[in-house]
């Protein structure tokens, strides 16, 4: 698969825009292991090679499990996630997915269990944000592999 345009290249613009979302999430006081796991879980779901590399390669250097990010696809049937982390994944689910119309109110109740009312915009923050880098990613067809731990780290 060839890229399309080179979008680290071509869109400093609206990379400034995105690395700015990116900037108030890295003050965010949800973890940043957290929001790395939010972020790999929805490529998954979204298919996004680049990011899939990326966050596994920050995730592993975080020092996460190869056991977890592999069985992530299968959150719900494994025992190797925290309330809080279930939570997280189920709400950034339910935003990536709104095809029926809403956020389930059991979802939300369940994340209000876990988040402050800051942390769960954050949260829905973070979805919006890794939505935003994999439809650029997908659509450019920015090619995986080439990505270095802490490449577009941003500090709080």
């Amino acid at each position: 698969m060839e890229p399309r345009i080179n979008f680290l290249e071509k869109g400093q613009g609206a990379m400034k825009a995105l690395f700015g979302l990116g900037a108030y999430l890295a003050k965010s006081p949800i973890e940043k292991h957290l929001l790395d796991l939010v972020s790999f879980r929805i490529s998954q779901i979204n298919g996004c090679a680049y990011c899939l590399d990326m966050h596994s390669k920050d995730l592993r250097a975080m020092g996460e499990s190869e056991q977890r990010l592999y069985m992530m696809d299968a959150w719900r049937e494994t025992p190797f996630y925290s309330d809080r982390e279930r939570a997280a994944f189920a709400w950034a689910e339910a935003v990536n997915n709104l095809s029926e119309g809403h956020v389930p109110d059991a979802v939300f109740r369940e994340a209000r269990q876990q988040f402050t009312e800051d942390e769960l915009i954050d949260l829905t923050m973070e979805v919006i944000a890794i939505n935003a880098w994999n439809r650029i990613n997908i659509a450019f067809r920015m090619p995986a592999g080439g990505y270095k731990v802490g490449q577009f780290a941003v500090t709080a």
